[in-house]
């Protein structure tokens, strides 16, 4: 780790980044550690009328940026990559205290994010479209071209990854870039973007980072200056983005919520289902769109499955990861803590059996689970974002797919089986746009494409090749040697 710290405070207290550090015109935010209450620092926050005004920035820089050789772009994503490499130590630190990570957890999310740098540097370098056939004497061109300026609005979960999987290959492709980090998460998601930037040497303008409630990202959305919208968080909050988004005719990338189904069929190895089931329904408190929301356990083995996992969310600490090794951390804020308890009750009231956990301690939350939910259960159906296992059993293979299809969403799924032509075959059926066989549903290797169907997102995808299609848009270029007479 490097001896000068990349997130002093007094670089960012009560600031925000338009290139460079300013004062935020809307209200001071306190930073909290979601573990203890402490307030941390103070973030400035922008209103509409700041965000428009760097919006006009970022579409002059933008232009700049686009036309910049792709070898210096390349240059600065690797540049960006060695300052986080530096500073693992500090970034980890920053995501244990404000988004209330395990060290685990949040070693992880550094290291995902630094790989999503090194892969980025990749990007510009790449065939920017392709040479089709015509006719004799035209060259007959598909190019991909910038958008322009790109919106990256950004949860809590994952701050840092959620936030730079988007913002590094946006702006290696070309594009300006504004975040908006979640209020909540605002210097593990936000200014350690801003700050690897600056410190590789990003050209000022190309990158802001503009902290706010609901207010900024409503004024992003509706920008004129921003061509593009990628957002990660709520079902609930994507459709008034998406909504926004086709009325003003903008791209819109949604990667929304989810339901997700683990599914163990009968001669699954029961220890292995149990690691799966764990790490599935309880990292990282359940606060995960991939989270295994519902575990689907073939009913032969169904008495002893819940058994063992009752027995496995008893075991597991729950305390500040700031203090001490613990398996689950806090929940985010009061807000999350109420849902999860609303939910959990309503479920108990509809005729679910809470075997375990549920009880609250601050913002921390024992690992719950759930048995007897039928799926007139509301439990069935939402998302909890909260560390709550519903286990429901089932006869055939049939019948599993019938109970993972019946939701809105269509994030993540996982089928647990010694026979994998099996496992495949019932996968195959599952409306989800990641499928994972012999594995649980939490799964992302940044070289892949991640997105949702249905209420899961818009059906589109970042990571992988697949940043390409999303950060940039095709321009049809034909060439001849002169301009033909046409015979009008």
């Amino acid at each position: 780790m490097s001896d000068a710290l990349l997130l002093k405070p007094t670089i960012w207290q009560e600031h925000v980044f338009t290139g460079q550090w300013v004062a935020g015109s809307g209200n001071v935010l306190p930073v909290t550690a979601p573990a203890s209450g402490e307030t941390l620092g103070h973030i400035g926050s922008t209103t509409s009328e700041q965000l428009d005004a760097v919006a006009d920035k970022s579409h002059e820089a933008a232009i700049a940026w686009g036309d910049t050789s792709y070898d210096e772009r390349a240059a600065i994503m690797r540049q960006a990559a060695r300052t986080a490499e530096e500073h693992q130590d500090e970034l980890i630190h920053w995501l244990i205290d404000e988004s209330g990570s395990t060290p685990a957890k949040a070693a992880f999310e550094v290291a995902i994010s630094i790989k999503v740098l090194h892969e980025a540097a990749s990007l510009p370098s790449r065939a920017a479209g392709e040479l089709m056939p015509s006719t004799p004497g035209r060259l007959n061109i598909a190019r991909r071209r910038p958008v322009g300026v790109v919106g990256v609005i950004s949860p809590f979960n994952f701050p840092l990854y959620l936030a730079i999987r988007a913002v590094a290959p946006a702006l290696a492709l070309g594009n300006a870039v504004i975040l908006k980090p979640d209020p909540r998460t605002s210097v593990c998601g936000g200014v350690s973007i801003a700050r690897l930037f600056e410190m590789a040497g990003l050209p000022k303008g190309v990158l802001a980072m503009l902290p706010g409630g609901g207010e900024a990202g409503a004024a992003l959305v509706e920008n004129r200056n921003v061509a593009m919208i990628q957002f990660t968080g709520s079902t609930a909050a994507g459709r008034k983005i998406g909504e926004t988004a086709g009325r003003l005719l903008k791209k819109v990338s949604l990667e929304l919520g989810g339901k997700n189904s683990l599914i163990i069929l009968d001669d699954a190895d029961l220890d292995l289902a149990i690691s799966n089931a764990t790490w599935g329904a309880y990292l990282h408190q359940g606060q995960i769109c991939m989270s295994s929301g519902r575990i689907l356990v073939q009913r032969d083995i169904y008495d002893r499955f819940l058994e063992r996992l009752t027995e496995k969310a008893r075991s597991l600490s729950v305390g500040d990861p700031r203090s001490g090794e613990f398996a689950l951390g806090p929940l985010i804020d009061k807000g999350q803590l109420d849902h999860a308890c609303d939910l959990l009750s309503r479920a108990k009231a509809s005729g679910g059996n809470v075997l375990v956990g549920g009880e609250t301690d601050g913002l921390f939350f024992k690992p719950a689970v759930v048995s007897d939910v039928t799926t007139d259960n509301p439990i069935f159906h939402e998302e909890a974002f909260a560390p709550i296992a519903v286990v429901i059993p089932f006869d055939t293979d049939a019948e599993a797919v019938a109970l993972a299809n019946n939701t809105e969403y269509g994030l993540s799924a996982g089928v647990i089986s010694r026979d994998a032509g099996r496992a495949l075959r019932l996968g195959e059926q599952l409306r989800t746009g990641l499928l994972h066989i012999n594995d649980q549903t939490v799964n992302d290797e940044v070289i892949n494409p991640f997105g949702g169907v249905g209420a899961s997102g818009n059906g589109t995808s970042v990571g992988g090749s697949s940043n390409i299609d999303e950060f940039t848009q095709w321009q049809w270029l034909t060439l001849k040697g002169e301009a033909p007479a046409y015979p009008l």
